[in-house]
């Protein structure tokens, strides 16, 4: 199961499972976000590379238009993710 909030002030809480399967509603969520934000991701399970896809697009998008992107509250499984992808050299892990 998978849940995305976004709140005011530009928080983004992400919990469950972002795969493939939920990959898209995901993103037509965070598409809305037009101003820098915080992802949230203490409740976050698992991310698969579909997932990555998502979060990455969510970053080139807010980058593009002088905006930033970073994340919190990773687990340590979900932190080695982003680190066997190299990720945590572009984006701003927490």
């Amino acid at each position: 199961m998978f849940e995305i909030q976004v709140e005011t002030g530009g928080l983004v809480k992400l919990s469950g499972r972002l795969d493939a399967a939920q990959a898209d509603r995901a993103k037509k969520t965070l598409d809305t976000v037009r101003e820098s934000a915080t992802l949230d991701l203490t409740d976050l399970d698992y991310v698969s590379s579909a997932g990555l896809g998502v979060i990455v697009n969510m970053f080139k998008r807010l980058r593009d238009s002088g905006h930033g992107l970073k994340l919190t509250n990773l687990k340590p499984r979900i932190r080695s993710v982003f680190v066997y992808a190299g990720l945590d050299r572009v984006l701003s892990l927490e």
